[in-house]
């Protein structure tokens, strides 16, 4: 059993150890491809902000960036981004984010490529239309020399914060 042990101190001399259960850990929702958990691309920052998993960082130009509650990101930094025309356009990847077929930072381009075969090249990018979106978002990804994902995006195809 895992547990914290709680000692409680009787008269003085009498010590009984109790078990107590940690509380199950949620499972962590995962990078679909319409958002993470209750937050989707297409969100209005009100929608966004009603989720309670976002908090705002900063504005350029016509987005806002932010960051999830459960995953901050440093100052330089955004966790995704919202555009007062399209609403929520990007979810980005922290440690243990995942998408539905397992892909998540650190995995090999071979990995991604057994997983998402329609995998396409650009420029700057590798990306993949997300499966079961109906080709309304996209997974994009960057790898390092190493050929392993270190960064890894849920993306609208109509955005207007980043290229």
């Amino acid at each position: 059993m895992t547990g914290r042990g709680l000692a409680v101190a009787l008269t003085g001399a009498l010590t009984l150890s109790l078990a107590v259960a940690a509380p199950a850990a949620a499972a962590e929702p995962r990078l679909g491809p319409y958002g993470y958990g209750k937050l989707k691309i297409g969100q209005t920052k009100s929608q966004a902000r009603g989720t309670g998993l976002i908090v705002l960082k900063r504005r350029d130009g016509g987005c806002t960036g932010f960051d999830l509650k459960t995953h901050r990101t440093g100052r330089d930094q955004v966790g995704g981004y919202i555009s007062k025309k399209f609403g929520v356009v990007a979810i980005f990847a922290r440690k243990g984010m995942k998408t539905p077929r397992g892909i998540t930072l650190g995995s090999t381009k071979a990995q991604v490529k057994k997983a998402y075969p329609a995998l396409r090249e650009d420029i700057n990018v590798w990306w993949v239309p997300a499966p079961g979106s109906k080709k309304k978002t996209q997974y994009w990804f960057l790898f390092d020399r190493k050929n392993k994902v270190y960064e890894l995006g849920l993306v609208s195809p109509k955005q207007d914060c980043f290229n």
